[in-house]
């Protein structure tokens, strides 16, 4: 047989037939075996799909670190001086930033009712004491005649108790000109302690009312540094840590204190608590409404921090997603939390430095995932 010019045998064109198919025959199984092999990675990955999350490696708490607030120096007693009477103030001899020594003349009341009550009560005792001399007299002689057997025991008895009433009436006239004196003494108000006059309330001519604030005094005992702390320093500081003072305009004016008060309720306002720090010696130049700026030392706390993002629950528990970096894949470890800050979290137990935790994309995780952390290639 002649094929394009070449004589074959029937017995070779069959053995070369056979060849052909069966080497197509490989082909097609492997072809096959490469589009099974495909499909398969297709529906792996349409199982398991990478998803893109943010992580961050774990680092060790830092403790030590120093937080900064602004506050004001305030006295540390301040009182306000008030008349215990009302009555028209005729003279105010001190004003806002005198000082003031204790039992300087701070302001006069007008005292012409005071000295017309201490007249009008001395005269009511005298009458009294007057009437109670003479019945003493009379109460002398009827005890007299009666160890006589000259007189009668009822004028006996009847001078016994005249002597106890005007005794009693001597008694309350002397109280009521002891009560007029005081109130006399009272249109004069006296400073109680020496200090600075830091707020005054009424002027010359003025009516006012008892207990009403004359001036305001801030006492020499002392001066403060007064804050407001959030919420998120209040356990971080030690209540016997020592707190640095500086001036705002000078930063090299410093003072050194301790903590002498905290509010015990937050302000409804601002939720943050006010704290008052006790200043040892201060300067001169920390004057009182001068503005300031405080630096603690935070107390170290046990765990390691991280984003409160971070932050799952898993069978009822705060647990994170755990990277593990060779197999690109995550993992849910329950963790125990020891604090809660404002964008924060305090980690005792469950991770160590050095793990990946996922922060972002939490979400869509599931055990075994597959992960690419954002702004690697994939």
């Amino acid at each position: 047989m002649y094929l394009f010019g070449v004589r074959r045998s029937a017995t070779t064109g069959t053995a070369a037939s056979r060849q052909f198919w069966r080497i197509g025959a490989l082909f097609a199984i492997a072809g096959f075996g490469f589009l099974t092999a495909a499909c398969d990675r297709k529906d792996e990955q349409a199982e398991n799909p990478v998803r893109p999350v943010r992580v961050i490696t774990v680092a060790e708490q830092q403790g030590g670190e120093t937080v900064s607030l602004s506050g004001v120096v305030e006295a540390k007693t301040e009182v306000d001086l008030a008349f215990r009477i009302g009555g028209r103030m005729v003279n105010r001899f001190v004003n806002v930033g005198d000082r003031v020594e204790a039992g300087k003349l701070i302001a006069q009341l007008d005292s012409q009712d005071e000295e017309n009550a201490v007249r009008a009560a001395a005269a009511n005792l005298s009458a009294a004491e007057g009437k109670f001399i003479e019945a003493e007299q009379n109460y002398d002689r009827q005890r007299q005649l009666l160890s006589r057997g000259h007189t009668t025991r009822q004028r006996y008895d009847a001078a016994v108790q005249t002597l106890n009433t005007l005794r009693g009436q001597a008694d309350v006239a002397r109280a009521q000109l002891a009560t007029a004196k005081t109130r006399l003494n009272d249109t004069n108000l006296y400073a109680d302690a020496s200090g600075e006059v830091t707020l005054r309330g009424v002027n010359s001519g003025e009516v006012v009312q008892a207990g009403q604030m004359i001036v305001r005094i801030a006492r020499k005992d002392g001066r403060d540094a007064v804050f407001d702390a959030p919420p998120s320093l209040m356990a971080r500081v030690a209540s016997d840590a020592d707190i640095s003072v500086a001036l705002s305009i000078d930063p090299t004016v410093v003072a050194s204190g301790r903590v002498r008060e905290v509010s015990p309720q937050a302000d409804p306002q601002t939720g943050t608590f006010r704290v008052r720090v006790g200043l040892t010696d201060p300067p001169s130049e920390m004057r009182l409404g001068s503005s300031i700026v405080g630096r603690a030392t935070l107390e170290e706390q046990a765990g390691v921090a991280i984003p409160a993002s971070a932050l799952s629950r898993a069978n009822g528990m705060p647990s994170v997603w755990v990277v593990d970096t060779a197999s690109e894949t995550v993992s849910s470890k329950p963790v125990e939390v020891a604090a809660f800050r404002a964008s924060e979290v305090i980690v005792s137990g469950g991770i160590a430095p050095g793990d990946v935790v996922v922060t972002a994309g939490i979400q869509s995780l599931r055990p075994g995932q597959r992960v690419r952390l954002l702004g690697q290639p994939s």
